[in-house]
């Protein structure tokens, strides 16, 4: 019916999670590969979707909160099962598989180490083609699935069971997740495998796996397409109070400003809150959310976080297209520059 994903396979697929992963701190993803590494056994089966009975309960598992306090406070190992146990109680109903919210560096291990430990399998796709800050912006939010009831578990063996409004999830996740030590597992949006094969954004799992393989293009990671805006030099990297800052997102919004090194060496400013939002050459937009636009670093190609920018450092800006659905009125309503607070 699927496929294995091994030991051999989880490090392509590890590779290829983080060639456009942002927020990714290097001790917390090497905690997360050890510990898929030190589960996958024999492997996880990667499925599709559709290859699942209509009514299989599939359950999303997700790292929240911060990479960086997972690197510092370790986890006991059975988090990812005892979120899923707990959700599985408060349905009375055993879940037949798991799948990603998004497949982003630990949250591309996290659902693989859950899927091993539960002895289920892994569904090929994940919930946005690409990665947004809130729990709720998600493909399967636009077809009308809600994270809730949601059930987290805590490295300190604390296990929270949250039942909410679709739109107060992260309201609430938030602070729980702060209280509990800054990161927990979370096992949300239940669904049918009928209802999953209709919100998924599919194939990514055996796409990053692909772009995993030693001598992959990059753009192999980007679906739908992917573009170099530029390459620049950081000249400065400026607080921000041109948008969103009354909004409930985890960081400040701040600016990035870069010279072009090549062509017509345009002043580049990249708007950034958690992610950059949006990109302006010599005052003009040249791109937004939801497209993702990722600083790759030109000494070692991995990709610099918005926290870790500073002046002097030289950088490719590049654009993956987001999938279709977020370019629908519904998903930039969710995922576009008004969520962010930018009006355009």
């Amino acid at each position: 019916m699927g496929r294995l994903i091994d030991l051999d396979g989880l490090g392509r697929f590890s590779a290829g999670s983080r060639l456009f992963a942002t927020g990714a701190a290097q001790s917390s993803y090497n905690l997360a590969y050890d510990w898929a590494a030190s589960v996958v056994g024999p492997g996880v089966e990667l499925v599709a979707a559709g290859e699942l009975a209509p009514g299989t309960l599939c359950v999303v598992v997700s790292l929240v909160g911060s990479t960086t306090a997972l690197g510092e406070q370790l986890p006991a190992g059975d988090e990812p099962e005892r979120a899923v146990r707990a959700l599985e109680r408060r349905l009375g109903e055993r879940a037949g598989a798991v799948v990603a919210l998004n497949l982003a560096a630990e949250n591309a291990l996290i659902p693989l180490i859950a899927a091993a430990g539960l002895g289920l399998p892994l569904v090929d796709g994940d919930g946005t083609g690409r990665v947004f800050p809130l729990v709720e912006q998600t493909t399967y939010t636009l077809g009308g699935m809600s994270a809730a009831p949601l059930a987290l578990a805590g490295g300190s063996g604390e296990l929270v069971l949250l039942e909410t409004a679709a739109d107060r999830v992260e309201e609430l996740l938030r602070p729980v997740v702060l209280a509990v030590g800054g990161w927990a597992v979370a096992a949300c949006y239940p669904m049918a495998a009928g209802d999953l094969a209709r919100v998924l954004v599919p194939g990514t799992v055996s796409l990053l796996m692909r772009a995993g393989e030693p001598g992959a293009p990059r753009s192999a990671a980007a679906p739908y397409g992917v573009r170099t805006l530029c390459r620049g030099r950081i000249q400065a990297v400026e607080g921000s109070t041109g948008h969103g800052g009354e909004l409930p997102l985890p960081s400040l919004p701040s600016s990035i400003v870069l010279r072009e090194s090549e062509g017509l060496r345009r002043l580049v400013r990249l708007e950034a809150h958690n992610e950059i939002l949006l990109a302006l050459a010599d005052g003009a937009v040249v791109a937004t959310v939801p497209d993702q636009i990722c600083m790759i670093s030109t000494a070692d190609g991995m990709v610099v976080d918005v926290d870790k920018a500073e002046p002097g450092l030289e950088v490719d800006i590049m654009v993956v297209k987001a999938a279709p659905v977020w370019h629908t009125d519904r998903g930039l309503a969710l995922g576009g520059p008004r969520a962010f607070g930018i009006a355009l």
